[in-house]
């Protein structure tokens, strides 16, 4: 594995192909869309593919038990279980493992502090639209978000901008390295959904502005080669 970058290809998926090979270190990666639109199939499979190259990844899940994540990526070929009994893959969730939410308010804040986190090189926070704490100062913010990338460490948030104020959802992409939105539609009856690439600064290959793609049982992220360009 590179010090420079952190690579997620995967065999049965050309999605590193069009997607830069590798995610670069000490990077902030910002992968924006609506409820529906994909954002933790994408934290997903970017989580799977990073543990199958060497990367000790966290995963945080604001919308799932850690169970429920657990049997959610077993159901498209992403099984995760070994990488957490080795050491790989840290999963945290705000709903612990089986139970309703905890009523301690935990903030984006307090996830960058956490040691566990800090012990992973790759980390996904999803959804971390719903942890910036109100009235929140986009410079502070943005501070304590390099702080945490500058030692060596990927930050991966997803966001739903509808759940952040403008300015501050503006400011985050304009800093970060990695900006990816996601949009869907439904054509002839059948779901069409898009990666639109943003920006992609130290791309370790080739990077295409929009790659279309979908998720089958089992075998989990699959490119739409006749939707990439």
């Amino acid at each position: 594995m590179s010090e420079d970058a952190f690579p997620f290809g995967l065999e049965q998926d050309s999605l590193a192909n069009s997607l830069g090979a590798a995610i670069p270190n000490r990077s902030l990666m910002i992968v924006e869309g609506e409820v529906g639109e994909g954002k933790s199939l994408i934290g997903q499979r970017l989580a799977y593919g990073l543990v199958q190259n060497g990367t000790k990844v966290a995963y945080v899940t604001t919308e799932l038990t850690t169970r429920g994540w657990l049997e959610q990526v077993d159901s498209i070929g992403y099984g995760m279980t070994s990488a957490i009994d080795d050491g790989r893959f840290l999963l945290m969730s705000s709903y612990g493992v089986l139970t309703e939410q905890v009523e301690e308010e935990v903030t984006l804040f307090d996830l960058l502090r956490n040691d566990g986190l800090k012990a992973a090189d790759f980390i996904i926070i999803d959804r971390a639209s719903q942890l910036l704490p109100e009235g929140v100062d986009p410079k502070h913010l943005l501070t304590e978000i390099r702080r945490f990338t500058s030692d060596g460490r990927t930050l991966m948030l997803a966001m739903d901008p509808h759940e952040v104020p403008e300015v501050i959802f503006r400011e985050m992409k304009g800093a970060a390295e990695v900006v990816i939105g996601l949009m869907s539609l439904t054509q002839g009856g059948q779901l069409k959904r898009t990666l639109a690439v943003t920006r992609f600064l130290r791309a370790s290959g080739p990077v295409q502005a929009r790659i279309g793609w979908r998720v089958e049982p089992s075998m989990g992220f699959i490119v739409d080669i006749t939707a990439v360009s």
